[in-house]
């Protein structure tokens, strides 16, 4: 795995969140964490709720897993040729300076009561079969930028338990975060999960950005 090209990501996407005076750096143990308070506004939240909820299905994760309960939201990937995604798509692009062929499509996630993605890493296990596949598909995840798009009445945090953080929902709240160390070696620390929604509901999206262009 070429870590060069890691740290360089690293260092660049960090570089230009930290001179952004709307961008907070969130103190947490072995992560570059940071938060962006309002980055969607009412009406894009809103849209993007909207096209979640005409095309979720069950969620899936990539490794196989004897756990029926380890995700057990809904998800679907928003179509980014859609002009209003697309708007949205180089947002976060500009945020944080990447190219648009390096993201994935923006994918909706829904968490109803009960709901949770129990604690995983965004970066890909290179020792899993399904490694061989997306090395090919532009390598590894090597930033994630999530934003919540609404606030469920209760539960549903996101929970960092490696870097002992705790981030409640706030709707139009992005965070964005390094999936690498410094070093450009995958981060254990960034270990998160979307914890139990206990009352209401939480809708989010997430866009993950891959080393070379995703296709």
């Amino acid at each position: 795995m070429p870590a060069d090209k890691l740290i360089e990501l690293g260092k660049t996407v960090s570089r230009r969140l930290r001179a952004n005076p709307q961008v907070q750096v969130v103190e947490g143990a072995g992560t570059e964490l940071f938060c962006f308070q309002n980055f969607l506004d009412p009406l894009e939240c809103g849209g993007l709720v909207a096209m979640i909820d005409a095309d979720r299905v069950p969620s899936t994760v990539y490794a196989t897993n004897d756990d029926k309960h380890f995700r057990t939201s809904e998800s679907c990937n928003l179509a980014r040729t859609h002009p209003f995604v697309h708007a949205i798509d180089a947002k976060i692009d500009h945020l944080l300076g990447m190219k648009n062929r390096q993201g994935e499509s923006l994918q909706g996630q829904r968490y109803a009561i009960g709901q949770e993605f129990k604690a995983h890493h965004d970066w890909f296990h290179v020792e899993q079969p399904y490694w061989q596949d997306e090395r090919k598909r532009g390598g590894q995840r090597c930033w994630t930028a999530m934003i919540y798009l609404d606030q469920p009445e209760s539960g549903g945090e996101t929970s960092f338990p490696a870097a002992g953080l705790m981030v409640t929902p706030r709707a139009g709240m992005l965070l964005a975060w390094n999936n690498a160390s410094p070093e450009g070696k995958l981060n254990s620390a960034t270990l998160h999960a979307s914890l139990p929604v206990t009352s209401g509901i939480k809708n989010i999206v997430t866009k993950w950005y891959r080393e070379r262009f995703w296709c």
